[in-house]
């Protein structure tokens, strides 16, 4: 096995504020996509600095001892949460920010996202909603608690309509992407704007693991199918954020900086393009 600290160096990708975000994090989500030793592994034997969560998946409180336990200065981790629809608007995006804050233990977030581009509020229509909770996301920009705000399952649409009403470009965007979904013409957007394409799901949930191609290609390169699929991710230039709850998988996730697929075999990856979605933009109901 490659030694852990084949893991530590990660490069990073800048934001338009100057602000610099490691390529690679470690996602969690809800339903049992969070765990205590796993996130403390990450951190203390992968060097892993890019933590991601969501109020939606009830673990910041969790998540914040697993900081604290982990002895990692704050200043050293980049740490990432997102605002739940319902808690779309002004004053209570304000309080669900600090709220979030409090849970995790920490002063301030690094990123701060809209979790999806539909609000919960009734009588209002989405764009109305947006705008305003756009507006508290820069209010608590400019007061410090948020390093970086951006949003998560926005289009090009959503993306659009922020720069009428707003003030601040989003800097990042957060969404699907993986050998079967690759939203090409909103990553270039993106680019064009100045916003940093941040993908979830790089194992398609698993399934890209038995993909013919990708098997292929992980036994070309002597690496496993889940390291082809990030290390495909991270050469489109996507901040990349898989999720795992087992510390062997998170090491294994983390070694994909010592090799480099040539163009021959991305394009290969890219042609697995199916328009596939795991994650559809009608979200779940909350139900806390």
């Amino acid at each position: 096995m490659i030694p852990s600290s084949a893991a530590l160096s990660c490069p990073a990708v800048s934001l338009s504020n100057g602000l610099d975000i490691p390529i690679l994090g470690l996602g969690t989500s809800h339903n049992g996509g969070y765990s205590h030793e796993a996130v403390v592994y990450a951190l203390q034997q992968c060097g892993i600095r890019h933590i991601d969560t969501a109020k939606r998946y009830g673990c910041e409180e969790a998540l914040g001892k697993a900081l604290a336990e982990s002895g990692v200065p704050r200043e050293e981790i980049w740490l990432t949460t997102k605002l739940w629809p319902g808690d779309y608007g002004y004053q209570s995006a304000k309080q669900a920010c600090r709220a979030s804050c409090a849970r995790l233990g920490v002063d301030y977030l690094d990123l701060f996202l809209m979790h999806w581009p539909e609000g919960m509020a009734s009588g209002r229509s989405n764009s109305e909603v947006r705008a305003e909770t756009w507006r508290a996301l820069e209010d608590l920009y400019d007061e410090g608690l948020c390093r970086a705000i951006g949003v998560s399952n926005f289009l090009t649409c959503h993306l659009n309509e922020l720069k009428d009403v707003g003030g601040v470009v989003p800097h990042v965007n957060q969404v699907e992407f993986h050998p079967f979904q690759q939203p090409m013409e909103l990553h270039k957007y993106c680019q064009k704007e100045g916003i940093v394409f941040e993908g979830y799901c790089p194992l398609a949930k698993g399934q890209a693991l038995t993909n013919p191609v990708i098997l292929q290609l992980a036994q070309k390169y002597g690496r496993s199918a889940s390291q082809i699929c990030i290390r495909w991710s991270i050469q489109n230039g996507v901040v990349t954020i898989p999720k795992s709850t087992k510390p062997a998988r998170i090491l294994e996730n983390c070694q994909v900086f010592g090799f480099t697929l040539t163009e021959e075999d991305m394009n290969r990856m890219r042609r697995l393009h199916t328009n596939q979605k795991l994650i559809h933009l009608t979200y779940p109901i909350w139900k806390g």
